[in-house]
């Protein structure tokens, strides 16, 4: 992987933290648990889909763009992250929100990331739940176009191949981390949703020959759908660079997790939440990694994962979604 043949912009603090959380370990009882710290990324309080911008952005200054087009959840992180690159770089920003959470709480409409969106001043359109999100920016596209804008349309989550690539360049920094510590990864955990994040590992991983299975847990889809979408990304991907075939069985997600719909928050999720924050201090999110953390905490209580194996969580960022959740959140730590 070449990555340097891409256009790309800095945008992340990097290497992020791969760090072991042994507070946790001893808590559970089970393998050893290490935390990839994407939360750390950077710019606008980090997370992942900085790292796809970096490339989709990259691409969009390339082309000549002034406007990036993206969409998301009313919630949504990758909005939040693209309209403080656009305001980086000095590119007008317009999200269309999808409200795919039906829920009149003050803090899910107004707080977190939509409050954070309006401090940028980001140009907001909203939609129903169901719609067709990727012909709504289409749309949004066409009606700037017309205007004389030139924009750039990043599909949700900032998941195609462009984007996956800054996971492709994860797994790379991933690797070269654990080789300098002499740490040997036995599996990657993470939340999965759009598919791109997955993807990029698993085409990277493929292409490094590393070894590394990566586990997805899902926050949205069943796992047949969730599978064949992160498969169809992860090819597409390889293709992207140049690197070869990802075979079907790289791709593997568990989508017990879900619980009744995206962005719906879990028991699961919840004490997953106050369990890393009360042992080692560190904030998930709600919708992302609560729930990826609340699988791979039920996995290792069923015996999925064996004593001395180590186990690396990536940690996706998105805990301003926390403030969009406040009242279930501190019920339930009044619960505890």
């Amino acid at each position: 992987m070449h990555l340097a043949l891409f256009p790309r912009v800095k945008l992340c603090q990097t290497p992020t933290p791969l760090e072991l959380m042994p507070n946790l370990t001893k808590a559970l009882g089970g393998p050893t648990l290490w935390i990839k710290r994407d939360d750390c990324t950077g710019i606008a309080t980090g997370g992942n889909k900085v790292r796809k911008l970096e490339f989709l952005v990259g691409e969009a200054l390339a082309k000549g763009a002034t406007h990036l087009v993206t969409q998301g959840a009313v919630q949504s992180n990758h909005v939040r992250q693209t309209a403080a690159v656009a305001a980086k770089f000095g590119l007008k920003c317009t999200a269309v929100l999808e409200h795919r959470v039906q829920t009149n709480d003050k803090d899910y409409l107004q707080g977190g990331n939509v409050l954070f969106d309006n401090l940028m001043g980001l140009n907001i359109e909203h939609r129903p739940g169901g719609t067709d999100m990727q012909a709504a920016i289409e749309e949004v596209g066409a009606r700037l176009s017309a205007e004389g804008d030139v924009p750039y349309l990043i599909p949700g989550g900032g998941s195609n191949a462009v984007g996956a690539m800054g996971y492709a360049s994860v797994a790379l920094e991933l690797l070269n981390q654990a080789n300098e510590m002499g740490l040997r990864i036995d599996h990657l955990v993470h939340a999965t949703g759009s598919a791109g994040t997955q993807a990029g590992l698993v085409a990277g991983f493929n292409a490094l020959n590393a070894g590394i299975p990566v586990l997805g847990i899902g926050v949205r889809l069943p796992r047949d759908k969730q599978e064949a979408n992160v498969h169809k990304l992860a090819a597409a991907t390889s293709a992207y660079f140049g690197g070869p075939e990802v075979p079907r069985e790289a791709v593997v997600a568990n989508c017990d997790y879900v619980g009744d719909g995206y962005g719906i928050p879990t028991p699961g999720m919840a004490e997953a939440v106050m369990l890393l924050a009360r042992t080692e201090g560190v904030f998930l999110d709600p919708v992302y990694s609560g729930k990826g953390m609340a699988g791979l905490i039920d996995l290792i209580r069923r015996g999925h994962f064996k004593a001395g194996e180590n186990v690396v969580f990536l940690h996706t960022g998105g805990q301003v979604g926390l403030f969009g959740y406040a009242d279930y959140l501190n019920a339930a730590a009044a619960a505890a």
